[in-house]
């Protein structure tokens, strides 16, 4: 059934975008199509410009300055204790003694959750204050594709600048490149171990008896690039692990200045030419990790799992094959373009076709909440808090895949929805007219039913809830 013009508006938001703030449906009804395209050629497209977020080297040294103040703050109290001799046994304590000092004050978050809390609050930012939303939802697509966790040892201080720098900078740029920067990034190679491995036959291996690491190399085969079970054996996982020794990071006791910086040490490097997938790459030092990249890049089988991926995450959980073709050719015709990808995409009668069944992940769920009403919190705590309770923590998937683009995985967390929609509502209703929000954000897709049961709540934060999980709300 064809569309009125706002009603695909409201589609284009809602599927492409962070969903409908005040006014926009109106506004981009003439031309959904061309606006979400006009938002892939804005000034400083997919950027955060905040001066205060700290790069990712700054990032590191600065958390590893506090972890070692830390460490000389507990050594020099279990210095003083050993000194004094301990505390007396209670029986030979001094009853009439001072009183026990007062509890020590809780001195709040350290700092790597400082700066992974700051990062946070601009992501949020930005994905609230964006037009509709288009850009943020490829950031926070190639971002899930890319993942790293904060959870794993010194990720949670940089993991947000790692999202800036290597996702948000290449966004609309090439894959390769975006891939060449994913890889070398500090914060991939800790999440998936690399700086761990070492050539068997380097100068490090040798003396260390220490060996190879190929969790890195599989999952950029398996996950980053060609996809699982294609055209690799496990005989080329292994020859690009040892490709890929040496790619890691300087030292922070050997270099103050650059500590936490990536680097490539030939002494960890293992020697020799690799062969990866039929090709042979000679013992170039760095650059033979970067032809292998290259290479995977330009790989039909990247191709096809890209654009697999992008199609399932905006169109369908079972992507129209016609669709990924296209997107695919579109690829290697462009020699992996991602905004020539991208706009293949949007002109793609497939991507406005599908039925709205694909459920929304928590945190398109939680933004969109946010946006529908107007409301950017001053404490980004609560939004943390309701990603965590619905099993999408903010940069802390569980496995180097990801969350899940599929609706399944999701279904079973829609009771948890029901609680936060209320939470949310109590807190918003005093700001937000239910049905202003309705009629600005869900009217032109919304059912007879829905709008009935908004409309008749018996009060405006009863009628919030019935509409943030009102199905058309709920799926995209």
């Amino acid at each position: 059934m064809a569309l009125d013009a706002k009603a695909e508006a409201a589609l284009a938001l809602f599927r492409f975008g962070l969903g409908p703030r005040a006014g926009l449906i109106a506004g981009i009804a003439s031309d959904p199509r061309g606006a979400l395209l006009a938002e892939l050629d804005g000034a400083g497209a997919g950027r955060i410009g905040n001066a205060d977020l700290l790069t990712s080297g700054t990032a590191a040294r600065v958390a590893f300055a506090f972890q070692q103040a830390q460490r000389a703050a507990r050594q020099a109290e279990r210095a003083a204790q050993q000194a004094g001799g301990g505390a007396a046994p209670p029986q030979m304590q001094d009853q009439s003694a001072a009183p026990p000092p007062a509890p020590v004050r809780n001195p709040g978050p350290g700092v790597p959750q400082q700066i992974y809390l700051a990062e946070a609050k601009a992501r949020i930012h930005a994905a609230l204050g964006a037009e509709i939303g288009f850009l943020e939802r490829l950031v926070w697509f190639w971002s899930n594709h890319f993942c790293v966790s904060a959870d794993k040892g010194n990720v949670r201080q940089i993991c947000g600048a790692y999202e800036r720098e290597v996702i948000r900078a290449n966004v609309l740029g090439r894959f390769s490149d975006m891939l060449q920067a994913a890889e070398s990034h500090p914060a991939m190679l800790i999440y998936l171990d690399n700086v761990r491995s070492i050539g068997p036959d380097s100068i490090a291996g040798l003396r260390q008896k220490r060996g190879l690491n190929e969790n890195l190399a599989r999952e950029i085969l398996e996950l980053h690039t060609l996809g699982v079970r294609t055209v690799y054996t496990q005989e080329d996982v292994t020859r690009f692990a040892n490709v890929i020794t040496g790619w890691t990071f300087v030292p922070f006791r050997q270099d103050p200045v650059r500590g936490g910086e990536f680097e490539f040490n030939p002494r960890m490097h293992q020697p020799g030419a690799q062969t990866v997938i039929g090709r042979s790459y000679p013992d170039a030092g760095m650059q033979q990790g970067r032809d292998v990249l290259a290479a995977l890049a330009r790989h039909p089988a990247t191709a096809k799992h890209v654009a697999g991926k992008l199609v399932r995450h905006f169109v369908a959980d079972e992507p129209p094959p016609a669709l990924v073709e296209r997107l695919a050719k579109r690829f290697l015709a462009t020699q992996g373009d991602l905004k020539e990808v991208t706009k293949a995409l949007v002109a793609a009668p497939e991507a406005w076709e599908a039925p709205r069944a694909k459920l929304k992940r928590p945190g398109e769920w939680v933004v969109g909440m946010l946006r529908a009403t107007g409301v950017t919190p001053p404490d980004i705590g609560p939004v943390m808090q309701a990603h965590n309770l619905l099993g999408e923590p903010l940069w802390r998937p569980s496995a180097p895949k990801g969350f899940a683009d599929e609706s399944a995985p999701w279904l079973d967390g829609l009771a948890q929805r029901l609680d936060i929609a209320n939470q949310f509502a109590r807190r918003l209703g005093a700001e937000a007219d239910p049905r202003e929000v309705f009629e600005q954000a869900l009217a032109p897709l919304a059912s007879s039913e829905t709008r009935q049961a908004v409309l008749r709540a018996e009060s405006r934060p009863q009628a919030l809830a019935l509409l943030f999980m009102a199905p058309e709300f709920q799926r995209r």
